[in-house]
């Protein structure tokens, strides 16, 4: 597994190994392989988000995190022998990460986790529109933020 990060933004080492594991449990619990995957993540401020989320989503707000997959919904992720499989692109809002870790009495590695969590779902093709894939995406969010160590109300 290997994540790409923007060489400004890093959010710092110790955060870079809990993604890097995060996101390998995300797709071990797919039974994928986890050899010569990849991913980018971009840390950003509200401005930035925010003309993302109006440009793509054209919902001209602020939001937390954004996950823009290299695959569709009827595409099947498959991995062809010898070549790097990119499963998209993650984008967390600094800002809004601290704010909610506040908001939720955790720390901010903790929500910054949870949030690239959530976008590594979106990039295996999870999704919340429904009561039923939320409680699906909500449990798969939850193992892997407790095979972590990382449960709700986390410091």
């Amino acid at each position: 597994m290997t994540i790409y990060f923007d060489e400004e933004r890093r959010p710092g080492e110790e955060t870079e190994e809990l993604m890097n594991r995060a996101a390998m449990l995300c797709l071990e619990n797919e039974e994928m392989e986890t050899e010569d995957v990849s991913l980018s993540v971009t840390i950003v401020g509200k401005d930035e988000i925010r003309v993302l989320n109006r440009d793509y989503r054209n919902v001209d707000s602020v939001t937390d995190v954004l996950s823009f997959p290299a695959y569709g919904d009827e595409e099947e992720i498959s991995l062809e022998e010898g070549e790097e499989l990119s499963l998209g692109d993650v984008v967390i809002c600094e800002e809004r990460a601290r704010e909610q870790a506040e908001e939720y009495g955790h720390s901010f590695d903790r929500e910054l986790i949870y949030l690239f969590t959530h976008s590594v779902l979106h990039l295996l093709g999870y999704d919340h529109m429904t009561d039923e894939d939320k409680a699906v995406m909500r449990e798969k969010e939850e193992a892997v933020m407790s095979a972590l160590g990382l449960t709700r109300g986390e410091n």
